[in-house]
């Protein structure tokens, strides 16, 4: 069946002018209405927003594509809409929506708008079919463009012959996932999916981001695929990748070095993976993998920290409002924060959230070091960790332990006699893991990693001033400085685990170096236009936004083209915010949510003051070291 059998003329728009995305969706629900074949209109238009809710179906350039599948459709059916002006679809590359086809499919098991959605991206891929789709000046020219391109595309498949599959398009599948899974992840799939793009070759990128797993790859593409490159930051499954070639990298590189990773697909010189459990050494370079487990059992934390931060700050938001603190005796001052019964209840949830912290920190990362056996003895020594006096430092060794442990066991497991393998998991990888872990915890861990989280804490409380304030420099700065990356990431690890010791003012210097850069980036494109390009000052207001919510990631493109001018002045600007904030004695309970989360932040008003202050810095420095550009400011 050809697309042009399932297009209704009545179906068709030429001139469509919606003012919005949800516009433009209900008016191709109702051209596809006319075909005669939806039985229930708001069962329909119901199903094609909730797939859009789960993901923009703006596939880029200008291209739409959304679809219902439900028992509202009585046979498979299209719509199209050409809209002259464009419309904003949350597209992949931000640019308006002029060609939209929606898809009706019925409820059945062969999922035949899949393979109708295939057709037709194949065809849109063709930049210069799309074009003349747009400037098509009836519906008979409309259908009979898409015919011939049909056509072409079925001639070029018979004439294809064995011999040229050099001519054939190379196929590279994906993988992009980062520990907060918000903004490289997606940052990653973009500029993986415009190398390709520029290089010729068919990619398909799977994100595994905080709304979970998207474009999950099957068994057929992993099959047919002529390199995967897996940019991520945490564990990622592997093992159906066994057999193929397989280019590990972090998820930076998927952003930052997209056109490299895909010339050495291209190029066909990367290893071919053979599993991290064989006797072979496992894929990717060692202190990636190291970095890798560290991540994942961050990303996991994280939920808790920020759910219990958040309700024990508010906590004592609730008795900073309902008590008189400084007339209560220092007894009853001592239990700020649990004096009301309400204000109580809440912190004891807190509490509980944070106390699962260090557990869930090293349970998973032994458990991305070891997998399934790794997950309990990892828990239990994070509970050790976290009962005793090592604390964070304490947890990140048992998570590391336990997951080294527990893969040498699985190793001495697949040597020895089949009951045993089988009697494993179930019996000897608990009972050995869980007992030989707390022993090692007991007698090798707690005691030094104890000592030494105990006489760091006493050192960062012992500080005066003028070292706290150098201290809000350091790990503000350090946040500015490759955004994102290994210096970002152990900064915000010391700040994370400062929340865990009680000491809250680290974590508020943190955030504030966060949040810096974009909004530097950002005012400084409105200060200074003249010094950015067009598309820089179109793309700058979007960083306020970034930057407010804590991405430091918007920034990385200025960084990524003018390092040296703005690198130094973020730093200084995040420097700056960090060492007011310090000044102030702000602290933060929160590790993420930027100027949402500053309400339950002690002096919220001059933490707010910290901000703009290095922001105005940053921006202003920024303007200075950036030389103006030619082009011409409109």
């Amino acid at each position: 069946m050809r697309i042009t059998d399932l297009l209704d003329k009545k179906s068709i728009s030429l001139t469509a002018a919606p003012d919005s995305k949800q516009e433009a969706l209900d008016e191709a629900i109702e051209l596809i209405i006319k075909s005669g074949k939806i039985r229930d209109r708001e069962a329909y238009r119901a199903q094609v927003y909730h797939r859009e809710e789960e993901g923009s179906t703006g596939i880029g350039r200008g291209l739409a594509v959304p679809h219902g599948k439900c028992d509202a459709v009585v046979e498979l059916a299209l719509a199209a809409m050409v809209i002259p002006q464009g419309v904003e679809f949350d597209a992949l590359d931000q640019k308006p929506v002029q060609l939209l086809f929606l898809i009706a499919a019925p409820d059945t098991k062969e999922n035949i708008h899949l393979k109708l959605l295939s057709r037709l991206s194949a065809l849109l891929m063709d930049k210069a079919f799309a074009e003349q789709l747009k400037k098509a000046s009836d519906t008979e020219e409309f259908l009979r463009l898409i015919d011939e391109a049909e056509e072409r595309n079925q001639s070029r498949k018979k004439a294809a012959k064995p011999m040229q599959i050099q001519e054939k398009k190379k196929k590279i599948l994906a993988v992009t996932s980062c520990p907060t899974g918000i903004a490289h992840t997606y940052m990653a799939e973009e500029g993986l999916e415009k190398a390709a793009e520029g290089k010729h070759c068919m990619i398909k990128v799977e994100t595994r981001g905080a709304e979970g797993t998207k474009n999950l790859l099957t068994k057929e593409e992993i099959q047919e695929a002529d390199g995967i490159i897996v940019a991520a930051d945490i564990k990622v499954p592997m093992e159906r990748f066994i057999g193929k070639k397989v280019l590990i990298c972090q998820v930076s590189d998927g952003i930052s070095k997209a056109e490299q990773l895909i010339d050495q697909i291209l190029e066909g010189e990367i290893p071919v993976f053979e599993g991290e459990d064989t006797a072979g050494k496992p894929t990717g370079k060692a202190w990636h993998r190291v970095y890798m487990h560290l991540m994942n059992g961050i990303s996991h934390m994280l939920p808790f920290v920020v759910g219990g931060g958040l309700l024990v700050a508010l906590a004592f938001m609730i008795d900073s409002f309902c008590v008189d603190v400084p007339a209560l005796s220092e007894e009853v001052r001592a239990k700020f924060g649990s004096i009301t019964p309400f204000a109580a209840g809440i912190k004891g949830i807190g509490d509980a959230a944070l106390g699962l912290m260090l557990p869930v920190l090293a349970g998973y990362i032994a458990f991305s070091i070891a997998d399934r056996p790794g997950l309990a003895p990892g828990f239990v020594g994070g509970v050790i960790a976290s009962y005793g006096k090592s604390g964070f430092m304490g947890a990140l060794a048992a998570g590391f332990l336990a997951g080294y442990l527990m893969r040498a066991a699985k190793r001495l497991t697949v040597r020895s006699i089949p009951v045993l393998q089988r009697i494993a998991p179930v019996l000897l990888y608990p009972f050995g893991g869980i007992l030989m872990m707390g022993l090692l915890m007991k007698l090798l861990v707690e005691p030094p990693v104890g000592a030494i989280n105990i006489a760091l804490h006493a050192a960062l409380n012992g500080m005066g001033d003028s070292s706290k304030i150098l201290l809000g420099i350091i790990v503000a700065s350090m946040m500015a400085t490759d955004m994102g990356g290994p210096c970002n990431k152990a900064a915000y690890v010391f700040g994370t685990a400062s929340i865990a010791a009680g000491d809250y003012d680290i974590m508020a210097a943190v955030m504030l170096g966060g949040m810096v850069s974009p909004c530097a980036i950002a005012l400084s494109t409105i200060l200074f236009p003249a010094n950015f390009t067009k598309d820089e000052r179109k793309s700058a207001p979007m960083n306020f936004i970034m930057g407010l919510s804590f991405v430091t990631e918007g920034a990385i493109p200025f960084a990524a083209a003018h390092p040296f001018q703005v690198i130094p002045a973020c730093m200084a600007g995040a420097g700056v915010s960090g060492a007011l904030s310090m000044m102030f004695g702000c602290t933060m309970m929160a590790p993420n949510g930027g100027i949402f989360v500053f309400p339950v932040a002690e002096h919220s008003m001059l933490y707010f003051v910290a901000l703009t202050a290095g922001t105005i810095v940053g921006a202003v420095l920024l303007g200075i070291l950036k030389k103006p550009v030619r082009e011409s400011v409109e």
